[in-house]
C-alpha cells in the first residue's frame, strides 16, 4: 500500500531519488542539462513528499513558493519499476493538497518536451499548458503548466 511522508529536501530518501532523477534528466536534456539544472537545486525547497511502498522510497516530489499566490511543483520522480501505476499522479495530488492547506490557490510547473510521459501525467492531473514563465520564458524545449487549486 502506498504511503506518503511530508518532509523537507534534506531527507536522505528525497536526496537519493533526486539524484536518480537528475541522472535521467541529464540524458533527456543533453546539452541543455546545465541550463535546467541551475533551476532544480533543492536548497530552497521546504516542502517535499516521499512515496513509499513496503517501506521502500519509490517516488518523490516537492513544491516551493513561486510568489505569494503560487506554488511551483518541482522534482517529481517515480522509480521506473513503479511507473504507470498511479504513483506519480498520487504524488502530485499529495503536493497539491499540501499547497492548498498552506493557502496557495494555484500551482505551476515546468517540464520538458523530452518528457512526454510527464506532460501526460500533469494533463491527467488537471494541469493546462500556459505561457512559459520566469527563467523558461524564451526556452523552446520548456513546457509550462498551471492548475487552480481553489475549491479543493
Amino acid at each position: 500500500m502506498l504511503q506518503f511522508l511530508r518532509t523537507h529536501a534534506e531527507h536522505p530518501d528525497f536526496i537519493a531519488l533526486v539524484k536518480r532523477l537528475d541522472l535521467d534528466l541529464a540524458i533527456r536534456d543533453g546539452d541543455d542539462h546545465a541550463f535546467y539544472a541551475q533551476f532544480n537545486k533543492t536548497g530552497a525547497i521546504r516542502h517535499a513528499v516521499l512515496a513509499y511502498e513496503n517501506g521502500q522510497a519509490i517516488g518523490c516530489g516537492a513544491f516551493k513558493a513561486f510568489d505569494g499566490q503560487t506554488a511551483e511543483i518541482k522534482r517529481v520522480f517515480v522509480d521506473p519499476g513503479y511507473r504507470r501505476k498511479g504513483v506519480g499522479y498520487s504524488i502530485v495530488n499529495e503536493l497539491e493538497q499540501w499547497a492548498a492547506a498552506l493557502n496557495y490557490p494555484e500551482c505551476i510547473l515546468e517540464t520538458g518536451k523530452n518528457q512526454p510521459e510527464a506532460i501526460r501525467l500533469y494533463q491527467k492531473a488537471g494541469y493546462t499548458i500556459t505561457k512559459n514563465y520566469g527563467p523558461y520564458e524564451h526556452i523552446e524545449n520548456s513546457v509550462c503548466m498551471k492548475k487552480t487549486l481553489a475549491g479543493r
